[in-house]
């Protein structure tokens, strides 16, 4: 037996908790610890892991990725938006997006069922109803904030298909934006560890030259994991620092 395989053994062995309908259970309160106030963990540098980082980037179980292959016509806008923080969309009390979100360090909570996953987050009091039903997208959607979101279970991972958004959010909090042509698919994994892998693809043809992984990382309960709590964002009119007069 390898020493991979050793050491992989008691995880193996231990159960992932099922609901009634027989699939993996992701109900619950869930957080992606690690990460900063615009939910971005910030990835090591492509020369090599960050200092101390061991090859990993920040407490969310995400690794080194690769950089979000924009159009080169396009990184100089990516570095104007994170050079202030008065750009990002959290700054402005707005709808954060998929998958920047659920990568904010503010909790969210799983509500299961078998035809229907409901998604509550605590930032910006935002909720998804993602149906698993077998239905597809709506012909005729609006451009919104958190996009149409339908799902299906491929084996044990819940994959959900995300489109109809509008061009007003960022994949992360580091300025990367994207089009109304975004289209995200994201994958929940429950796993032995009582942890969701989580992890999303996202392609935008107008902004990246090809499909994207923008998160690869792990959602674990919080101190706090027995409800989300009340939120509210008030303009940040006050935070002088962040949001400049009349840059709203």
């Amino acid at each position: 037996m390898s020493l991979l395989a050793q050491g992989n053994a008691p995880a193996a062995d231990k159960q992932i908790p099922r609901a009634a309908d027989g699939k993996p259970d992701l109900s619950g309160v869930w957080q992606a610890l690690g990460v900063s106030l615009t939910g971005e963990t910030p990835a090591p540098p492509a020369r090599g892991p960050a200092p101390g980082g061991g090859g990993r980037a920040g407490g969310a179980g995400r690794g080194p990725r690769e950089a979000p292959p924009y159009k080169p016509e396009l990184l100089a806008k990516v570095r104007e938006l994170v050079a202030d923080p008065a750009n990002s969309p959290s700054a402005h009390c707005m709808l954060l997006g998929v998958p920047a979100i659920t990568m904010n360090p503010m909790p969210l909570e799983i509500v299961q069922t078998p035809k229907k996953t409901v998604i509550l987050y605590e930032v910006m009091r935002a909720f998804r109803i993602i149906p698993s039903d077998g239905r597809d997208h709506p012909k005729d959607l609006d451009p919104s904030y958190m996009g149409d979101s339908i799902a299906h279970w491929d084996g044990d991972t819940f994959v959900v298909d995300v489109t109809g958004f509008n061009d007003r959010t960022w994949l992360d909090g580091a300025g990367h934006f994207h089009s109304d042509a975004l289209h995200v698919v994201e994958r929940y994994t429950r796993t032995p560890q009582d942890t969701i892998h989580y992890e999303v693809m996202a392609e935008d043809p107008n902004v990246l030259t090809k499909p994207w992984k923008v998160v690869d990382a792990q959602l674990r309960h919080p101190p706090r994991e027995d409800r989300i709590m009340e939120y509210e964002c008030d303009n940040n009119i006050d935070l002088s620092h962040i949001v400049k007069p009349g840059s709203r």
